[in-house]
């Protein structure tokens, strides 16, 4: 199987099944003498790790990773880091019944039409418990840009059809469902709860702002900032849409509306989202990213059996109700991963005095 490495500068290749032994990645590229030791991961790994919330599956990992390679004495050697996330409470039984027939909205008949076999247990190589190894890869991508004032926040913005409307990253923090807004919180899991008392699942809508990022990160053509971006978002199993600044509602503003008017002392607005032409402007990047609802649901479905013929599915075992609030350490950390990898790659065309003047700046420059 092709498709699982990502990344130029910063590469990341992730393994591993949901009902494995283990997940795991490895990154080439780091640079050396990043600070990295395995306490780093817990608190992104905590946020993603399930069995934490009422909406949540509950099954219970502890999610800790395991550094095999690239560190020596707490620092990043420059050499390939590899790391592992065990799995221990697997529970393979409960997914029998797939074997025989297909879930509607997952991969399982997909994948048997492109390689003649699947691994049924848990979704295989295409559960959401893939997503271990990208949040944990995050981290590593973290550690290497941060300390140069780039900062990533990503939170729940909406889930089942309740839409915050008061942005507080802090109260993110403090309420089940990552929202910055705790009466909305409130609303979102009043739907959560009706949602599971019915068998069903709801999705929702994650953002992303990246703030301190200054201008130049990003490829003019087939490499945009925005494209990688989405492209990134776009791999999390669960995402069916992105849009970056004022997305799709540019296509109903005029271009007098929609353009940022820019000023001696840089733009008026943002409706670009940071980034124009593909490479960032010096303004916040903002990211949205629609999340379906979570396939397996304990509802009565209609499928079909591996002999085509029709069948009712009938689920019974450890699923998400809704799984917005786990998926937004993940696309924090595919944010991570996208600016690490074109920072360095900025660096290595560009030189490192032009880099570091540009962050100095965290602008635009001088215009004219």
């Amino acid at each position: 199987m092709s498709g699982n490495t990502m990344g130029q500068a910063f590469r990341i290749t992730t393994f591993g099944e949901s009902h494995g032994l283990a997940l795991g990645a490895v990154i080439d590229g780091c640079p050396p003498g990043v600070p990295l030791c395995e306490d780093d991961f817990r608190p992104a790994m905590e946020l993603r790790r399930p069995g934490q919330r009422a909406s949540d599956s509950t099954r219970r990992e502890e999610d800790r990773v395991e550094i095999l390679s690239g560190v020596y004495r707490g620092c990043t050697t420059g050499t390939p880091i590899a790391f592992l996330i065990r799995n221990r409470d697997a529970r393979s039984l409960d997914y029998e019944v797939l074997g025989r027939l297909f879930r509607p909205g997952h991969a399982d008949l997909s994948y048997l039409r492109k390689y003649g076999v699947y691994d049924h247990r848990g979704g295989g190589r295409a559960s959401a418990r893939e997503t271990a190894s990208r949040v944990a890869a995050g981290v590593v991508a973290r550690k290497v840009l941060e300390p140069v004032g780039v900062r990533v926040t990503a939170y729940t913005l909406e889930i089942g059809g309740v839409r915050a409307t008061r942005l507080d990253p802090d109260e993110a923090l403090r309420n089940p469902l990552l929202c910055p807004d705790s009466e909305a919180a409130s609303r979102m899991a009043e739907r959560i709860e009706d949602s599971r008392g019915h068998g069903d699942s709801l999705g929702g809508i994650v953002e992303t702002c990246v703030k301190g990022c200054p201008a130049g990160l990003g490829e003019p053509v087939f490499d945009k900032l925005d494209a990688e971006l989405a492209r990134a978002f776009m791999s999390v199993g669960a995402v069916k849409g992105v849009e970056i600044g004022e997305g799709f509602s540019a296509a109903r503003l005029r271009g007098s509306e929609n353009n940022d008017p820019i000023t001696p002392d840089g733009f008026v607005s943002n409706r670009a989202g940071g980034i124009l032409g593909g490479i960032s402007n010096g303004e916040d990047i903002v990211v949205r990213a629609a999340i379906k609802p979570i396939p397996s649901i304990s509802r009565p479905q209609e499928t079909v059996d591996r002999d085509g013929k029709p069948a009712v599915l009938r689920l019974s075992g450890r699923f998400d109700t809704c799984a917005v609030p786990r998926i937004v350490p993940v696309l924090e950390a595919m944010t991570w991963l996208v600016l690490t990898d074109h920072f360095l790659r900025w660096r290595a065309q560009c030189g490192e005095l032009q880099a570091s003047d540009a962050y100095a700046q965290r602008g635009m420059g001088t215009i004219g």
